[in-house]
């Protein structure tokens, strides 16, 4: 069986950019920046996970997201966690993940009116090949300069904290109720578990695997969930699905992986495949 090619979607943002990069179309210079690429189902269904990249020239929102219990209370699907790898950052790029020390919600609440939340936050400066994985309630912001893939629950759910001024919603109330205003505890990942295969991220709701140098293999999908094919650099073959960078693939059956580079592989469900 192959794979189902996903569709592009670019979507612009007040923080997006002109130059993408990676292969990707560069919007018009009189057009408005783009921020994310989304890949979706040629269908429209929408599957347990997306795939997006991101593109950033300005800091994005202070932001959080529900996680599913949370969410459904809200009458929505699930929540939200996500991962992000970089890609490329410009010197001094920076993300902000948790809080430097732990506050209580009246505290954090009287931060985002004011602002000063923006200096809770811990920010880490970034290079290409980070990793992060963000449960749900992580108190967050992207900087401006980063480049990067994101692995997240298949939900367009996320609640502002403070915006910098822009004139965009902000959702105090549902934020603060849905924070862990605290330092970033990242679930751990298992590492290399043989050569050239990598679990990147393992958290509550879904598995990131880097797969690096000549495989050929059977994907078997382990096989009661989809998988996402995500090429990085290289080509090759999934059945009779071409693979190349700056595309996404999603399976649900088994078929020989053939592929030298680099390709992510990720699955919904804390499990590691085997």
């Amino acid at each position: 069986m192959s794979a189902t090619r996903l569709t592009e979607r670019a979507i612009e943002k007040v923080w997006g950019r002109h130059r993408l990069g990676l292969g990707f179309a560069d919007p018009a210079p009189d057009a408005e920046p783009i921020g994310e690429i989304w890949f979706e189902t040629p269908d429209g269904t929408a599957p347990e996970l997306l795939v997006k990249y991101l593109f950033t020239s300005a800091k994005l929102s202070v932001q959080v997201h529900p996680d599913d219990t949370a969410a459904q209370a809200r009458g929505h699907r699930y929540g939200k966690e996500e991962c992000w790898l970089i890609l490329d950052a410009d010197p001094g790029a920076q993300i902000g993940i948790g809080l430097v020390e732990t506050v209580d919600a009246e505290q954090l609440r009287r931060a985002a009116l004011d602002g000063s939340v923006e200096a809770m936050l811990d920010w880490r400066p970034v290079t290409a090949g980070d990793l992060f994985y963000l449960p749900a309630g992580t108190i967050h912001a992207i900087g401006a300069g980063v480049t990067l893939l994101e692995v997240q629950q298949n939900i367009d759910l996320t609640y502002r904290l403070y915006d910098y001024g822009r004139p965009r919603d902000l959702h105090l109330d549902d934020a603060v109720a849905v924070a862990h205003p605290g330092p970033w505890a990242a679930p751990d990942a298992p590492g290399m578990v043989s050569p050239g295969r990598e679990i990147l991220a393992a958290g509550r709701k879904f598995v990131l695997e880097r797969w690096t140098g000549t495989t050929e293999r059977t994907l078997a999908a382990s096989l009661e969930r989809p998988h996402w094919l995500i090429p990085l650099a290289g080509e090759g073959a999934f059945g009779d699905a071409k693979l190349a960078p700056g595309t996404v693939w999603l399976t649900d059956g088994a078929a020989d992986l053939s592929h030298a580079g680099t390709i992510l592989i990720a699955y919904p469900g804390g499990a590691v495949a085997t």
